[in-house]
């Protein structure tokens, strides 16, 4: 069995402090919190932040108390590489870019020996028909964050774009528990400015609010919208994988539902982090931007997983040349990259097809604005025709390819994919035998996406990330609708938030929380 999987069945065994559970919001958050200030009121900020990485070293050692561990030699290793680097030793042995080189290559031997050594086994047994044991090795969970972190830092530090000399700065950088999991993929420099100010270890009523609100925004995703849309993607999915024949309008409910629930769960986690990094004073970027309403799939991916996607970018696609090299280099570079990006996602053959049908996706698409462009016609200029045929026709697209993201094999994925074409049939009378009310959800779900505006706006005012300007264009009945109801500190909106955490309570009380789907990653 894969890493990955590994991984799942592990989630659900160890219990960990989920952002959603009760655990984390009414004793770790609130003790981490209270604390931290009150260590600042004497100006004591080393012991602050001393207690802020304890108190995430807690929180990641929740799950597995033994690769806190391996969490802090990574840490360790790259801060010391980092000043050797920094300290820019010229001779023959030690320079900065071998010792740039060297910290990449560590950082990602570690990565595939934890992530990708059973894939890699079971990939050469089933192609050379060999029967090498697997490791069966659990995946640390966040390693691929917090190696993508690091080697973000490395990078920056041979360009001089940033340096750390204090290590408690360093290892705090590292770990702080709001990204530590599941990202955003940060960079140094945006997060060690914020803390070395002293404006960061006061007690700031707006930060609690508006921190406080975005989490609950991310909370009620969570919990209301995408365990709930789950309990109609899974049935549907586990149907296909035991081989049971879908009809065209089941196979589609369950790849919508799924593209529903991956789309709030991820949303939710993304506000949650956002939110509770504001209540300590601290603005994480912007790492998810209603990709659902994105024009093309260039767009989208610059709407979802937005730290990835400018990873991806800056440390593979431009080293590789990007599109400096001509169009067919430029292809090619764009498929090497996103087969990367679909393997950081998971250790299996689904992920590498889903990272490859983006990859062709995005090839198509500038094929296409090349193709406007000699004809005369600016790719960008778009009507209401052509936004919304443009949106359906990456929303379906991105459907698809979420079969191979969610299936346990490729085979499974086939299955769904045959069944959404309607060669199990199409009937007409009773279309939904699996979730028989499913519809109602995913249309109400659809709207809501499409519809309304996204955290970023509601809370524009008060700048909720470090860059908080949607890439959505509001029509002018909905700029003018959300610019009379964005979010104020004042009791209409206090009253909405104990609304959102009821609801939460009432639906974790009568089930347990479950995991995000991008902590598996």
């Amino acid at each position: 069995m894969m890493a990955t999987y590994l991984l799942c069945g592990q989630i659900e065994e160890a219990k960990l402090m989920l952002f959603n559970s009760f655990t984390f919001i009414f004793l770790f958050l609130p003790v981490t919190l209270l604390i931290f200030f009150l260590l600042n009121r004497n100006e004591n900020h080393r012991i602050a932040v001393i207690w802020l990485i304890l108190a995430s070293l807690i929180f990641y050692g929740w799950w597995q108390p033994y690769y806190i561990g391996l969490l802090l030699v990574s840490t360790g290793f790259n801060y010391i590489t980092g000043l050797i680097i920094g300290r820019r030793y010229q001779n023959k042995l030690v320079t900065p870019r071998r010792m740039l080189l060297l910290g990449v290559a560590v950082n990602l031997l570690l990565l595939a020996y934890f992530k990708y050594i059973d894939f890699l086994i079971s990939s050469v047994n089933s192609i050379f028909d060999t029967s090498f044991n697997l490791q069966n090795i659990i995946l640390p969970i966040a390693i691929s964050f917090f190696t993508f972190n690091q080697i973000a830092y490395l990078v920056d530090t041979y360009k001089e774009e940033t340096q750390e000399s204090n290590f408690l700065n360093y290892c705090l950088f590292v770990v702080f528990f709001p990204y530590l999991i599941s990202g955003p993929i940060v960079h140094h420099k945006e997060i060690a400015t914020q803390f070395n100010q002293p404006i960061a270890y006061r007690l700031n009523h707006e930060n609690l609010a508006v921190g406080f609100t975005i989490f609950a925004l991310g909370l009620f995703k969570k919990v209301v919208f995408a365990d709930s849309i789950a309990l109609t993607a899974n049935p549907i999915f586990h149907a296909v994988a035991q081989g049971v024949p879908l009809t065209f309008f089941e196979a589609w409910t369950g790849a919508l539902a799924y593209s529903f629930q991956l789309y709030f769960d991820f949303s939710g986690y993304s506000d949650m982090a956002i939110g509770v990094a504001r209540m300590f004073g601290i603005k994480l970027p912007l790492n998810f931007d209603s990709p659902y309403k994105s024009v093309n799939i260039i767009d989208f991916w610059r709407r979802w997983h937005i730290t990835l996607s400018l990873f991806l970018r800056d440390y593979i696609y431009i080293p590789l040349g990007g599109s400096r090299k001509g169009q067919l280099r430029r292809h090619a570079n764009l498929m090497i990259t996103m087969l990367l990006g679909g393997l950081w996602h998971g250790a299996g053959w689904t992920f590498v097809v889903w990272g490859g049908l983006h990859g062709l996706y995005l090839v198509i698409n500038h094929q296409w604005h090349a193709l406007l462009q000699s004809l005369g016609k600016n790719p960008k200029a778009t009507n209401w025709f052509t936004y919304s045929l443009g949106c359906l026709v990456t929303f379906v697209a991105v459907v698809v390819a979420w079969v191979f993201f969610r299936a346990d094999n490729i085979e499974t994925a086939i299955a769904m994919l045959k069944a959404m074409t309607g060669t199990n049939g199409v009937p007409l009378t009773s279309p939904f035998t699996i979730v028989p009310t499913a519809y109602k959800e995913l249309l109400f779900l659809l709207t809501f996406v499409w519809l309304m505006p996204n955290t970023q706006q509601w809370m524009q005012q008060f700048n909720p990330a470090l860059d908080s300007s949607s890439t959505q264009k509001l029509s002018n009945w909905q700029a003018y609708l959300w610019k009379r109801v964005q979010w104020q500190p004042n009791l209409m909106c206090g009253f909405l938030v104990g609304t959102l955490l009821f609801i939460y309570l009432k639906t974790t009380l009568a089930a347990p929380p479950s995991s995000f789907l991008y902590f598996n990653f």
